[in-house]
């Protein structure tokens, strides 16, 4: 009986001994800072947060509280610089590029389309249209009188144009011509005589690739003959959509389906001068 107390002191003493030697190697172990191999897997909610000490979020990858899944990333002002997703709103997959603008913080300089998943929607670009020698003619016969190409780069196409005819009024339609499909007539109409017909299309890209080429052709004759009609272009570009209602409808692919190569448009597709395009010596 005299021996268990003395066998207790010392069990107690190597545990005390144990404690101390593992307290020991855990000060000793490097500290937890870095991932040298694996990963770190986030797949059922829930996000990464990097945030600045005074507790503006700079970094969140995951999915919101909305639900959305994205990538976030904030200035340290907390504005906005670059999403994938929404860390507002529900279920917007969107890629945007936001302004530091201090004053206006909400702007985006660069996004894809909101409703159309193959189109680029901001910036805007100009859609390459050009005048002829027959943007002012007498002729009865169909003239063109702007004419241009170049790949479609927006969901929706946007001209406003303006003619004057005279006595007997004109005509004047405006054609798409995709690469590898049928002209589509986008607008054919009248312009009454002695005044200017101002026109406004928009036209989304049915069936379109993104970076497929297309002709673009403004053309315009007189009702009379020995009479005169212009057609002034004021704008051509290509936007975003801004409703569900503008997207335009998906191309008939082949599997895989593959966007369209950038290449220049060929040669027979260019008019020639005796077609309308002003030449140097003109």
């Amino acid at each position: 009986m005299a021996a268990i107390p003395l066998d207790l002191l010392d069990r107690i003493r190597e545990l005390e001994r144990k404690v101390r030697e593992l307290t020991g190697r855990a000060q000793m172990r490097p500290a937890l800072d870095q991932i040298l191999h694996g990963d770190i897997r986030i797949g059922e909610g829930g996000q990464l947060i990097a945030q600045t000490p005074e507790g503006v979020v700079t970094l969140k990858v995951g999915q919101t509280p909305q639900g959305d899944w994205g990538l976030f990333l904030r200035r340290a002002d907390g504005t906005r610089a670059l999403t994938v997703g929404d860390d507002i709103l529900e279920d917007d997959q969107m890629i945007r590029v936001w302004s530091r603008d201090k004053d206006a913080p909400d702007k985006v300089l660069m996004m894809d389309d909101a409703w159309s998943d193959r189109f680029l929607g901001r910036p805007l670009l100009p859609i390459q249209l050009h005048p002829t020698e027959r943007q002012h003619t007498a002729s009865t016969q169909w003239e063109t009188a702007w004419w241009g190409t170049g790949p479609a780069t927006h969901a929706v196409a946007h001209i406003g144009l303006s003619t004057y005819a005279g006595t007997g009024g004109g005509q004047v339609r405006v054609i798409m011509e995709p690469d590898g499909m049928p002209p589509v007539t986008l607008a054919e109409y009248d312009c009454p005589a002695g005044t200017w017909t101002n026109r406004e299309i928009q036209q989304p890209m049915h069936g379109i690739e993104y970076m497929q080429w297309v002709d673009w052709t403004i053309e315009h004759r007189n009702q009379q003959p020995n009479r005169d009609i212009e057609t002034r272009l004021f704008y051509a570009w290509g936007r975003h959509t801004f409703n569900p209602s503008e997207a335009p409808s998906l191309p008939n692919r082949t599997p895989p389906a593959a966007a369209a190569a950038v290449s220049p448009p060929p040669a027979a597709r260019m008019p020639q001068p005796e077609q309308g395009l002003r030449t140097i010596d003109d």
